[in-house]
């Protein structure tokens, strides 16, 4: 980046930002100075307002820690399911602020519906039919309505989309993803990003669509038993050392957003470990993490070593 605070006066948008890796795009946008609009539908001013996960993380905290890191953060409460809450945060955004510079749709909830590593890979007939059309409709409809409401205030040159998934389009290609379900709804991310990058291009803006790497969410860590402080304690497979802090892949998105020349991007999927080797992206801890180069090595039988793949 450039300057300090590259995205000083530009306005961005994180669907999704109260955990995960929407609050580390946020908190992220919000060290390079952008005001961001923080949402999701747990937050501290209604108690009874949760996700599917019913956990403590508030879009409010997102956006305090946006503030604090240099940015200005503003917390709407939304439902991306709910086409009026949509459309109202839309239309509230255009009254406020014309209109907005970047979008990153980050929005999922599906966690708990993937299961342990043990079920995975049964056939579709032996799961829970409106379990799995639960989890598209979370992640795939929840974009669709998104960007159907607030992509036309991304209209404009230097506009950027980002659509997050699990996976970039060449690895989903050539691996199964856990279940019919679930790999579908990865996949129809990839495509989602390059199908609004055709429909971008004409207004001089930008889509794609990101993978994050072996994440340290707030409930990757818990699950594991460990915090931020003392991760590389866990027990876990030896991959977990490439994993990344939440804000890595922000850092990522906001090197983007900050390159001049972003429109070379316009219909890729691409990973967090890619776009850290274009710009120089550091995570919070120094490292520079490529679990994705790491599991390609593994399926080829190379045998690789974690500290080739963490520079």
């Amino acid at each position: 980046m450039s300057t300090t605070k590259p995205l000083l006066n530009k306005i961005a948008v994180v669907a999704g930002a109260t955990r995960g890796a929407g609050r580390g795009i946020a908190t992220a946008l919000g060290e390079a100075g952008a005001t961001v609009i923080c949402t999701g539908r747990t937050t501290r001013k209604d108690g009874s307002a949760r996700s599917d996960y019913n956990r403590p993380e508030t879009i409010e905290e997102t956006a305090e820690l946006v503030t604090s890191l240099g940015g200005k953060g503003i917390a709407i409460p939304t439902d991306h399911l709910n086409q009026d809450e949509v459309k109202n945060l839309a239309d509230r955004i255009s009254k406020d602020f014309g209109g907005i510079d970047i979008l990153v749709n980050d929005i999922w909830g599906g966690e708990a519906m993937v299961g342990s590593p043990e079920t995975w890979n049964k056939p579709m007939w032996e799961l829970d039919l409106n379990q799995g059309l639960r989890m598209l409709r979370l992640a795939v409809d929840t974009h669709l309505i998104t960007s159907f409401f607030l992509s036309p205030l991304l209209r404009k040159p230097g506009g950027l989309l980002v659509e997050i998934t699990d996976g970039t389009l060449e690895y989903n290609l050539k691996n199964y993803r856990i279940s019919v379900f679930y790999d579908l709804a990865k996949v129809s991310i990839n495509r989602l990003g390059f199908s609004q990058g055709h429909e971008l291009k004409q207004f001089g803006a930008t889509a794609m669509t990101v993978s994050p790497g072996w994440l340290r969410s707030e409930m990757m860590l818990e699950h594991f038993g460990v915090t931020e402080a003392n991760w590389k304690e866990a027990k876990a497979p030896p991959g977990f050392l490439l994993s990344e802090s939440p804000r890595f892949v922000g850092r990522c998105i906001a090197a983007v957003a900050a390159d001049s020349e972003r429109s070379r991007w316009n219909q890729l999927s691409v990973n967090s470990g890619q776009l850290a080797k274009e710009y120089g992206v550091r995570d919070i801890n120094g490292t520079q993490p490529d679990v994705w180069s790491y599991m390609d090595a593994e399926e080829k039988g190379l045998n690789p070593q974690v500290s080739d793949f963490l520079k």
